[in-house]
């Protein structure tokens, strides 16, 4: 199922970055005369400032994510609880990568994931998904308007819904794991797809937005950042 990029509407990102990124591998290159690059994903240019947009959490709590969010390292990512291989691949990489921090680390840091299925992924089956890769990941709903603000505002373009998912015979809630997948399951028949920006994005503790992991990042490499990303501006 082809999955968007992050375009470069307010983070200035360009589609050949992200897509000449190597899986987990080395950051994007910086200007130069500039600093080495600190972080292991892509580094946008220039580092956009934490975003703010209003939906509601699994609780069905307002969720002001500027507000929750400030100044805490934090791990944004859009997808949808029927996602073949893409968003339980990103939840469990978070996952991995917490692991290999320290406990004070773990409970600074702040993972949210926003629907961009709205229609699909209620709250409480949302949260019977999240609850497979952790108790703690924030889920975050809204409209269909709301959940493309919200994309908008962090500089992506909205999801789009497309065709039917490819799953094995007489099983609707089963499909072929595309190689390097997280092993996963389903809550539901897969029905359509819809393509989503397969990235997550990293916010510091300055409020800022330094780095970004397309999809195959490695979870050490996301914990390698962490720190980077708690103590704020890097060197």
């Amino acid at each position: 199922m082809p999955h968007l990029h992050p375009l470069s509407l307010l983070l200035g990102v360009l589609l050949a970055a992200l897509s000449g990124c190597a899986t987990g591998g080395d950051a994007a290159q910086r200007p130069p005369g500039a600093a080495p690059a600190a972080y292991h994903g892509v580094q946008p240019e220039p580092v956009a400032a934490r975003p703010s947009f209003v939906l509601r959490d699994t609780a069905g709590d307002v969720y002001d994510f500027a507000q929750k969010t400030r100044g805490r390292p934090t791990l944004l990512y859009f997808g949808y609880t029927s996602c073949p291989d893409e968003c339980p691949t990103a939840m469990a990489d978070i996952a991995g990568a917490l692991r290999e921090t320290t406990p004070e680390l773990r409970s600074k840091t702040v993972v949210v994931f926003v629907t961009t299925d709205p229609a699909r992924d209620d709250p409480p089956l949302l949260r019977r998904w999240l609850d497979m890769f952790s108790p703690d990941y924030v889920g975050l709903v809204g409209t269909q308007a709301e959940v493309d603000a919200a994309q908008l505002a962090v500089g992506v373009r909205p999801a789009a819904r497309g065709g039917a998912v490819e799953t094995l015979p007489g099983r609707p809630d089963e499909h072929e794991h595309r190689p390097g997948s997280a092993p996963h399951r389903h809550l539901g028949p897969l029905g359509y797809g819809v393509a989503h920006a397969d990235t997550i994005f990293a916010f510091d503790a300055d409020d800022r937005l330094p780095v970004l992991y397309p999809g195959g990042v490695r979870p050490s490499d996301i914990a390698a950042d962490l720190p980077l990303l708690a103590q704020g501006d890097s060197p």
